[in-house]
């Protein structure tokens, strides 16, 4: 996410992840801020306005890991609900998970990531990878749609 403040507001957030699958291998970001601070995930971030989907997505992979991308069609959408401290929900957001190709780049973390590097899509495991719920799903699903997308 964006290095925005982060705040309630009683309704969803639209937002973005980038998911970059290059040569076997997923481009993930430890995150500095919540939801998710600490863990690894997909570079992204929310939607500003009168920006598209496809354009927050290169934006957000570019401010986040220093990575040039294109983005292609969207692989699926996540509701992260974050608890309050009352047992209430203190913020929705609805990430739109966007399959981007690598253009250009070597990971190095920017805005609110601590840390951007390549991992083996074979060894995203979450007993093992303290990462953002479904990143290892959404990145063997972005991996099939790139075989799929080399074969035509």
């Amino acid at each position: 996410m964006t290095g925005q403040a982060f705040f309630h507001a009683p309704f969803p957030i639209p937002a973005v992840i980038a998911v970059v699958i290059h040569e076997g291998k997923a481009l993930l970001v430890r995150r500095a801020n919540p939801p998710d601070a600490g863990l690894w995930g997909f570079p992204g971030g929310k939607i500003d306005f009168g920006e598209t989907i496809a354009e927050a997505a290169v934006r957000e992979l570019l401010e986040e890991t220093g990575i040039a991308g294109e983005a292609q069609e969207i692989i699926t959408t996540l509701d992260v609900l974050v608890p309050s401290g009352d047992g209430g929900i203190r913020q929705h957001y609805i990430l739109i998970a966007v399959r981007c190709r690598w253009l250009t780049g070597t990971p190095l973390a920017g805005d609110d990531a601590l840390e951007a590097c390549w991992f083996p899509t074979a060894d995203l495991d979450p007993a093992v990878l303290p990462m953002s719920a479904d990143v290892d799903v959404i990145a063997r699903r972005a991996e099939a749609m790139n075989r799929r997308a080399d074969r035509t």
